[in-house]
């Protein structure tokens, strides 16, 4: 299946940036490619490392070198505890610069990656490289000595705040009907004939999200072949590579096929072009990129909510609550959504709360007509 475009991408920044980095750095990447680690993937850790690499330089923890590129594996050997502490706590409080003049600390989130990242390295180095005497690189792993911080949000409580901005059955209806006949009303002329270019494309991409619960990622990257209209599933490459074969809703087929009505007429591609949602660039038709999907959305959203955008990921979500709200099985919902975790998909059997508040209402007025009969 083709990369898509985003992954190309990905792969040209890793090429430019690896000669940077000591041969072992480039051994790990190549070895993560081997394995199946997405080049998005490859690409977050290098920039994960650069940080860390920097830091090590301008801490003069590795007082030989001048580049990252020489900064020897036998340095990672002898760091201790509180160097890693140091290091964790610069990326955790030290500002970077999002732009020119404008600057921000990492999230949370942000720093469990990155110590995730060097956990990985560490282990990586520790663990599976080889000298000719067949010992790995090194034996001392002071990655084992750091525990990653636990988010302090139960997973209840994680999905209260998730369900407060989610698309319940009819909200999805109803943003559907909006984009196909009330959004362009809210258009200047020259806003609407941009949306009217692409309003089957971009109804296409919202409503096949919504009504299949696949990643952002696995849309943009769906090829022609891959639409069985009989059968109404698609077949979509997750994480990792892995191929798979997921389910869609019909009324989201309906919508599907609506945009491939039009998609040569309006896109002119190719006979060789083979993703599915295209858009015009330079001249010509090429794959719509992961960027452009998720402003659309958070444009699209906002216009229906009135001030509320939402993500793609939003929309995975909210199609995993309404799966479960209709009678669906956690363990099919897991294989829809591609996790490879079931207690990843157990975040959203706390979504469905409408039963566990009429039960606390129905206590409640029992109680309360237990005291009036005392």
């Amino acid at each position: 299946m083709a990369a898509p475009r985003e992954e190309r991408i990905a792969e040209q920044r890793i090429e430019a940036m690896l000669p940077s980095f000591p041969f072992y750095i480039q051994e790990y990447i190549r070895d993560k490619r081997r394995y199946g680690n997405t080049p998005s993937t490859q690409l977050d850790y290098l920039y994960d490392f650069r940080i860390f690499f920097e830091w090590l330089l301008n801490e003069g923890l590795s007082p030989t070198s001048q580049s990252i590129s020489e900064i020897p594996y036998s340095i990672l050997a002898t760091l201790r505890k509180q160097d890693v502490e140091f290091f964790i706590d610069f990326v955790r409080d030290k500002p970077f610069e999002v732009k020119k003049d404008v600057w921000k600390k990492r999230s949370v989130t942000r720093v469990i990656r990155i110590t995730q990242s060097l956990k990985s390295l560490f282990r990586y180095l520790t663990e599976e490289t080889e000298l000719e005497n067949g010992e790995c690189y090194f034996d001392r792993n002071v990655m084992t000595k750091i525990k990653i911080g636990k988010t302090k949000e139960t997973a209840k409580r994680r999905s209260q705040r998730i369900s407060t901005s989610l698309l319940n059955d009819q909200d999805i209806e109803e943003f559907i009907m909006f984009l196909k006949n009330e959004y362009e009303m809210t258009l200047t002329p020259r806003q609407k004939a941009m949306y009217m270019r692409n309003k089957e494309r971009d109804i296409a991409l919202i409503s096949l999200m919504l009504g299949s619960g696949i990643r952002v990622s696995e849309a943009a990257g769906l090829l022609m072949s891959s639409i069985n209209h009989k059968k109404n599933t698609i077949d979509v490459t997750r994480k990792g590579g892995k191929e798979d074969t997921v389910l869609v809703l019909p009324s989201t087929m309906d919508d599907l096929r609506a945009y491939l009505n039009v998609r040569s007429e309006r896109y002119q591609p190719n006979q060789q072009e083979a993703f599915v949602f295209l858009t015009r660039y330079q001249g010509k038709a090429q794959q719509i990129s992961i960027r452009s999907i998720e402003a659309n959305i958070n444009q699209y959203t906002k216009a229906f909510t009135s001030g509320r955008s939402m993500s793609p990921h939003k929309l995975r979500h909210s199609f995993a609550g309404g799966w479960l709200r209709n009678g669906g099985d956690i363990v099919k919902l897991r294989d829809q959504l591609g996790h490879s975790s079931i207690e990843t998909t157990a975040l959203y059997t706390n979504l469905k709360d409408d039963e566990s508040i009429s039960i606390v209402e129905r206590m409640d007025k029992s109680r309360r007509n237990d005291q009036i009969s005392d």
